[in-house]
């Protein structure tokens, strides 16, 4: 005698539908990095086609600051508490329910932001390295010192940086969170009063 069992039926669903999740995932994942790196490359060796050695640095550190900016954010997903922005979203405080969103969806998020543009700015700040290493060749020794100098400065800043802001993220976790969440509220809050228009 057969039973007709739902339950290993849903199970299967299940399963079939996080695979098909994941698989949805990684694509995105690969085409978004993709985009990123091209953006993020083709902007830095643009403007560093057009200045100077100094400038070429700055611009050098600003790629390393955007990678320990998105580092932080990673981290901070992922070590905060929903619990907080349950109470924030009781009061509709702007900016909660988004920040449950991004907990919900933490390791997405995490990936996104350590994995695809942590990455991304590692290897663009490598590449922007080599330009200026071969900038610097072309100026007097004196320069070529302050080429050395800079370098060093730009991989402090690098691994100060990110071990910084993992013990800021770890322990502001949840004001970190609700920071990020704000600017996705007021940009949702845009196109809400767009299309009521």
């Amino acid at each position: 005698m057969h039973t007709n069992d739902p339950e290993p039926r849903s199970k299967g669903r299940k399963k079939k539908n996080k695979k098909q999740n994941n698989i949805r995932w990684i694509l995105t994942i690969f085409l978004v990095t993709i985009a990123v790196s091209s953006a993020i490359s083709y902007l830095s060796t643009t403007i560093m086609e057009d200045v100077g050695l100094v400038e070429a640095f700055i611009v050098l550190l600003l790629i390393v600051l955007l990678g320990v900016v998105f580092d932080v954010i990673g981290v901070a997903v992922m070590s905060a508490n929903e619990a907080p922005f349950h109470s924030m979203a009781a009061k509709k405080v702007p900016g909660a329910k988004e920040a449950l969103s991004l907990l919900r969806n933490a390791e997405k998020v995490s990936s996104f932001c350590n994995d695809v543009v942590g990455d991304i700015c590692g290897v663009v700040s490598g590449s922007a390295s080599a330009i200026i290493a071969v900038m610097a060749l072309q100026y007097p020794r004196s320069d070529a010192v302050k080429q050395l100098i800079m370098s060093a400065l730009v991989a402090g800043v690098t691994i100060a940086g990110k071990a910084f802001g993992k013990n800021v993220a770890m322990n502001r976790s949840t004001q970190i969170v609700h920071l990020v969440s704000k600017p996705i509220f007021y940009i949702k809050s845009l196109f809400r009063i767009g299309k009521q228009k």
